[in-house]
């Protein structure tokens, strides 16, 4: 019999430590590479339970093809790479990390924000290119963002930790979301707004939901032409929430000032025109890329497998 617990990708040594102490059987991937839905069903076969990330497709014909599989832990917040309807169908546990990267991702988020906001890759790239020569009163000037308006689409943990970081640069903060949230009216003086309003008051606009079919190309063209032509967009949730194309075109013609990005509608791929931009800020989804955040995700992954159906393990 091959070990109960497939890892489909190398986690932290943090996570795998966990498992060789509680003595769990399991293997690692063996390629150091993405596994194809095929790949991972050979893989699976006789195993009971799946570590895996969010690049992992984990789709209906993977999990109707493991007739042995009884959960997965996804290491990652999100989990929209899982067929959650297809999983439960079948009485799979499916986990997640909610909570684990919340902090991280707000300051991933912040740095997006002062990134664009005051052009600070460009104006690297500017000196390490040898172009400085001397201060000039308009060199690479930028926006302020204290005492500017802040709105927050989609007030979850991460949106609202976002919040509490822009009460120190003393902003007004607008939110959207389908409820009320108490904690970000409370501890932030945030107001609620529909997504219309939210777009046309603010400076920044940074987004904080899930993929759902609801939020897919959440925004497009239309959310786009509503924003300030002095406001820059921040994306740390999920690329396809943008329409990337619209977004292009929108910053090629200065409709908005600018873009922060971690994440990317078909991810790793960028829409076409996109790095050549100078307005915009380009990350390769590193919100929560901190070590010690990704090594609590990896243990917290494991935690999960562990008390999965009373600790069968």
């Amino acid at each position: 019999m091959p070990p109960p617990v497939f890892v489909s990708q190398p986690i932290p040594e943090r996570g795998l430590e966990l498992l060789r102490r509680e003595r769990i059987a399991f293997e690692i991937n063996p390629a150091g590479r993405i596994l194809s839905g095929d790949e991972l069903i050979a893989h699976l076969a006789g195993r009971e339970w799946l570590l895996c990330l969010l690049t992992d497709r984990i789709d209906a014909t993977v999990i109707r093809r493991c007739p042995s599989l009884k959960g997965i832990a996804n290491c990652a917040a999100g989990y929209d790479n899982i067929d959650l309807a297809a999983a439960t169908a079948r009485g799979i546990l499916v986990t997640n990390t909610p909570g684990v990267l919340t902090e991280t991702t707000a300051d991933l988020t912040w740095a997006l924000i002062l990134g664009v906001a005051r052009r600070i890759p460009e104006a690297d790239r500017y000196t390490r290119a040898g172009r400085f020569t001397g201060w000039g009163i308009g060199l690479m000037a930028g926006h302020d963002v204290h005492g500017k308006t802040l709105g927050i689409v989609g007030a979850g943990r991460i949106g609202v930790a976002v919040a509490r970081r822009a009460v120190g640069f003393g902003m007004r903060i607008l939110y959207h979301s389908p409820v009320a949230c108490a904690e970000i009216e409370r501890c932030c003086g945030a107001r609620r707004a529909d997504l219309k309003s939210l777009l046309r008051e603010s400076e920044i606009v940074s987004l904080h939901v899930p993929l759902t079919p609801a939020t897919r190309h959440l925004i497009g063209k239309r959310e786009l032409g509503l924003m300030r032509p002095d406001a820059c967009l921040i994306n740390t949730s999920r690329g396809p929430v943008v329409d990337e194309v619209a977004l292009v075109r929108a910053l090629r013609e200065g409709r908005i000032a600018g873009a922060g990005l971690d994440v990317y509608e078909r991810e790793p791929e960028l829409a076409p025109g996109l790095a050549g931009l100078e307005n915009v800020v380009l990350l390769p989804h590193i919100g929560s890329a901190s070590i010690e955040t990704r090594s609590r995700m990896a243990e917290v992954s494991v935690l999960s497998l562990l008390k999965m159906d009373g600790q069968c393990l």
